[in-house]
């Protein structure tokens, strides 16, 4: 009788689950997505907001994003993903659309930046929307490592 190779589920490197969510890559990287995400959301909340359209839409997405990204790491540590397949598709499109939307944010953000380079209180209002500039731009480079980086597990 012929021995039978390695089945292909035994090939596929397992989801993390636990602590183990934090040393795994591209899993590691969604507690910086979170506090960098955080970060763009309060140094938004902080300016004195002269272009409501362009910076509510920093906050929406942001903010949205934080917040799935936050359950997302949630079921990583309790391990509701039972080692599917489907979640590293689910986590792939979640991150690749993610990051497009933080694209627009962070472009929008910039946009913001420059504008409020001259408004009123502008030392102060420049210096937050650049920060929040900074971290939306860092944001948006993890959450294009974490879609790209699950292809190459």
């Amino acid at each position: 009788m012929a021995s039978v190779g390695p089945s292909a589920a035994s090939t596929q490197p397992a989801l993390p689950s636990g602590p183990a969510v934090f040393k795994t890559i591209p899993y590691a990287f969604i507690l910086p997505e979170i506090l960098c995400g955080t970060w763009v959301w309060i140094l938004v909340a902080a300016t004195s907001v002269s272009l409501p359209l362009l910076q509510g839409w920093v906050m929406y997405v942001s903010l949205t994003s934080c917040l799935i990204s936050l359950l997302l790491l949630l079921s990583y540590l309790l391990g509701l993903h039972r080692n599917s397949e489907n979640w590293k598709v689910l986590d792939s499109l979640y991150h690749g659309a993610t990051a497009i939307l933080y694209m627009s944010a962070a472009v929008l953000q910039a946009n913001a930046t420059i504008n409020s380079e001259f408004g009123t209180n502008a030392p102060l209002n420049y210096q937050l929307n650049s920060a929040a500039s900074f971290f939306a731009f860092l944001t948006t480079f993890l959450y294009i490592l974490h879609a790209f980086s699950i292809y190459y597990q």
